[in-house]
C-alpha cells in the first residue's frame, strides 16, 4: 500500500512574505513545493507535500519567516490527504 502524503499550506498577504516562507519551508525539511497560488488582492498560498513530520516542520519554519516580514494569514497541514484532494488542487501525488 502506498504511503499517504501530507499537504501543508502557508497563506500570506504579500509577495515578499510568500517567497521567504517558501525558502524557509524548503530549507527546513525534505518537502516538495507543489504549487504557489496567487488568489488576488495580494493573497498567496504556498503548498508543499511530503511525510507528515517533514511537512509540519516545514510549515512552522515558513510561518515564522513570513510573519517576520509580511502578513501571515494562516497555515494548515493535512496529514494524510485523500486522493481526491490532490485531484481538486490539480497536484500529482
Amino acid at each position: 500500500m502506498a504511503k499517504k502524503m501530507a499537504l501543508g499550506f502557508v497563506e500570506t498577504r504579500g509577495h515578499t512574505g510568500s517567497v521567504l516562507a517558501i525558502d524557509a519551508m524548503l530549507k527546513a525539511a525534505p518537502v516538495d513545493l507543489v504549487k504557489k497560488v496567487e488568489i488576488g488582492s495580494g493573497y498567496i498560498t504556498a503548498i508543499v507535500r511530503g511525510e507528515v513530520g517533514a511537512v509540519k516542520s516545514s510549515i512552522e519554519a515558513g510561518a515564522e519567516a513570513a510573519a517576520k516580514v509580511g502578513e501571515l494569514l494562516c497555515t494548515n497541514v493535512i496529514p494524510a490527504a485523500h486522493d481526491d484532494v490532490f485531484d481538486l488542487l490539480d497536484i500529482k501525488k
